[in-house]
């Protein structure tokens, strides 16, 4: 399984979940296998600094093979177009570095996802 994470930095896991999927400088993406990282990777987000048409963001996460979103936040188009996409998003207002949320994730204890608005 890939799970992405929208990045405050290029720190890999000890890096900083960002507030807003579509508006963070990386996504960082590590493959899970029986629950154990086997691989973590952390590319630039290529619309970091433009204002990207809706549906293009979440193409570019599926376009890296993953099955999981987690952001602090997004807005609900963005959560309809990961839904579409068959990618589980999770943004439940969680902060914090990767590691300690992927750890969290992996144990069960977030799911689910609620849409933010624009004024955060």
């Amino acid at each position: 399984m890939k799970i992405a994470f929208a990045s405050e930095d290029n720190q890999g896991l000890k890096g900083t979940l960002s507030a807003h999927f579509g508006r963070c400088p990386y996504y960082t993406i590590v493959d899970i296998e029986d629950k154990t990282v086997s691989n973590v990777q952390v590319v630039d987000n290529p619309y970091f600094n433009s204002h990207a048409p809706p549906g293009v963001v979440p193409q570019f996460i599926k376009e890296q093979g993953t099955q999981v979103m987690i952001a602090g936040g997004m807005g609900p188009r963005a959560l309809d177009h990961f839904n579409q996409f068959g990618i589980e998003a999770i943004t439940t207002g969680i902060q914090g570095s990767l590691e300690d949320i992927l750890n969290v994730y992996l144990k069960g204890e977030i799911s689910g996802a609620t849409g933010c608005g624009h004024n955060h």
